[in-house]
């Protein structure tokens, strides 16, 4: 038995049509070309499933079955687990004693790479790639152009880096007058090269959906967005202020070691550090109060921050020779027990109070 099996791998299919893959059957093969057609002529895997009825058509020396399969429109690894789940379920379905070998269907090269997931599962005779003819004339260039520009994937990838080139010549030109070519170029190629990455890893989605989650702040007024912010600043001007004890005591003492040198840094960043935790764990606080969501749970993280803050201080200290060590291991001992009573009341509120304070208030 010969098995024509039609794929689409981002599952155009499912998600322009809903309808459940696989599909088996030469006329559910065929509702299903006309529902994606109608739903969008233009997509490549119409003529890969009519190109699929069209050789199970031609083959009249053996029994064939026609059918189609999908994966998903996110990772490649995703969509090829997906198509040899389907795979499995079609052969689990046809009833037969004969040997079933395939003939795969595709419309290019990134759907045929789920082939090694298929020939896994059933012999694999061959593969055609549908290739649909048109007139190579002006009037088709046109279209096709409008069409990819059309295409927010394909206008994001195309146009933006070659947006950026041609931004090159000019911004060079311009950085000339001001005797800065050098610094044009690199920031320009800085650019490019981190769309480039982006593209490949694939931020762009949680690129977007950070921008969602920003809008999203400012319309529902929450204080996160602005202790965020007020964080930032803090542990820029936290590491400016490491940085500065660093300097003051390499000009004092000379050259340091790995230790020495840590612990300056930490000793001069961690104030400013403490504090950025500080401010965005009220603000998340505020925000679970205002929302209704709060757990007395959530009043440790301040306390936490300054436990951890009272510590490293003081430990950082020790190393350059800033803080004794009866000062240490009283810092110590302050930091467990702040940590420890904090943990020990709210469990105790908890218990007492089994309401959270969002909607005991």
């Amino acid at each position: 038995m010969l098995l024509v099996l039609c794929v689409d791998l981002d599952d155009d299919l499912g998600r322009k049509t809903g309808i459940e893959t696989p599909v088996i059957g030469r006329e559910a093969v065929e509702s299903a070309a006309v529902a994606l057609a109608t739903a969008d002529p233009e997509d490549s895997d119409v003529n890969v499933l009519f190109k699929g009825l069209n050789v199970a058509d031609s083959i009249e020396d053996e029994s064939v079955v026609v059918a189609a399969v999908a994966g998903e429109d996110s990772s490649d690894v995703a969509a090829n687990r997906q198509v040899g789940e389907e795979v499995d379920k079609i052969l689990a379905s046809l009833d037969t004693a004969e040997e079933v070998r395939a003939l795969v269907v595709t419309d290019g090269a990134q759907d045929e790479s789920v082939l090694p997931v298929i020939r896994s599962r059933v012999q694999v005779d061959g593969v055609r790639r549908v290739v649909v003819r048109q007139v190579q004339n002006l009037e088709s260039m046109y279209y096709t152009i409008k069409q990819v520009l059309n295409d927010p994937e394909t206008r994001g990838t195309i146009l933006i880096p070659l947006g950026i080139l041609l931004l090159v010549y000019p911004l060079a030109t311009l950085a000339s007058y001001f005797d800065l070519p050098g610094v044009v170029f690199g920031v320009t190629s800085g650019l490019l090269g981190l769309y480039l990455i982006g593209r490949g890893l694939g931020l762009e989605d949680t690129v977007d959906q950070s921008v969602d989650q920003v809008r999203s702040a400012l319309y529902t007024g929450r204080v996160t967005l602005i202790t965020y912010l007020v964080a930032i600043a803090l542990l820029i001007i936290g590491g400016v202020s490491g940085i500065e004890e660093l300097e003051a005591m390499q000009a004092a003492e000379g050259s340091l070691g790995i230790a020495e040198t840590i612990a300056a840094l930490v000793h001069g960043a961690v104030v400013w550090f403490a504090a950025a935790g500080i401010t965005t764990s009220l603000g998340q606080i505020t925000d679970a109060y205002l929302h209704q969501s709060l757990k007395w749970r959530y009043l440790n993280a301040p306390v936490y921050v300054i436990a951890i803050a009272i510590v490293l201080y003081a430990v950082s200290g020790f190393f350059i020779g800033a803080v004794s060590l009866s000062h240490l291991a009283a810092a110590l001992t302050g930091g467990f027990i702040l940590g420890v009573a904090s943990t020990l009341v709210i469990a105790v509120i908890e218990s007492r109070v089994p309401k959270d304070p969002a909607s005991a208030s």
